[in-house]
């Protein structure tokens, strides 16, 4: 045990305390000054944090549902024993969790570019005028979301498949023979059994929502205007933009504490999960 506890320390342990320390400092090149709460003072004084918080929970709040709705809805029809070609169909689903974001990324570029994208191309083709997919305020946000949720929702589904594997075909057969109807079994027997799974998802896409940052770093660089600026974006220019290395670990801090809270409620919300 000892190589592998010498790792954790080293790679987990330290950078925690050795950067929650640095919150409390102002780093000058090599030098490091003692400030006190300072940088926290300033960070709940910063509109510019405040604008990032409110747009990583505007993300979180459409993109979350939607997403583990649709990776429900794919999970359940793979499911179904009418379905055929299910491996065929789970490796689709699955390949854009997988997939380079870089390389993910640009091909969006290209399909949402407000001149030549393919995407304009095919809505002017219906007599919609071009939408500035990643120059608009709100378009940007949407853009965001749309590469997010193609890219998580087969990871969810893999999940959620998983789940549903798990629930005995008893519960099913019994209801059919007191004439429960699908529907009913779906509310009454699926949803139930899924708890843990929901439970499950919801932390952790809430948690990775919270930590946004390759999607709008690629996409739109926090632009325009800061419309997609998230609060691990707006870190990650604090601390290697700016080099301000002990205010950005005081974003880092109070994001820790603001998913730790979110995390915590959100099981109080939910409730025992056996």
């Amino acid at each position: 045990m000892g190589p592998a506890l010498l790792l954790i320390i080293i790679f987990t342990i330290y950078p925690v305390i050795s950067s929650f320390i640095l919150s409390f400092q102002e780093v000058r090149g090599v030098e490091k000054t003692f400030v006190g709460l300072s940088n926290y003072t300033r960070l709940f004084q910063d509109p510019i944090f405040y604008k990032s918080l409110l747009n990583t929970f505007q993300i979180l709040i459409v993109q979350v549902p939607l997403m583990l709705f649709l990776a429900l809805l794919i999970a359940v029809g793979l499911h179904s024993s009418m379905v055929k070609f299910k491996s065929l169909f789970r490796i689709a689903y699955f390949m854009p969790a997988i997939t380079a974001l870089v390389a993910a990324s640009i091909v969006f570029m290209i399909l949402l570019d407000e001149q030549f994208g393919l995407v304009n191309y095919l809505l002017s083709s219906v007599g919609i005028e071009p939408i500035a997919w990643l120059t608009s305020p709100f378009w940007a946000k949407v853009s965001v979301i749309l590469v997010m949720t193609w890219r998580w929702t087969g990871y969810n589904m893999v999940i959620f498949l998983a789940g549903l594997q798990n629930i005995p075909d008893s519960l099913y057969e019994a209801a059919s023979i007191d004439g429960a109807s699908k529907f009913k079994q779906f509310f009454m027997i699926t949803i139930p059994q899924l708890k843990p799974v929901f439970v499950f998802t919801v932390v952790m896409s809430t948690i990775g929502t919270l930590q946004l940052f390759d999607e709008p770093f690629i996409l739109t660089e926090g632009g325009p205007n800061s419309a997609t600026m998230t609060i691990t974006l707006y870190l990650y220019e604090v601390g290697f933009k700016y080099f301000e290395f002990g205010y950005a670990s005081s974003i880092a801090y109070v994001l820790v504490l603001i998913i730790a809270v979110i995390s915590w409620i959100q099981m109080k919300l939910v409730g025992d999960t056996e």
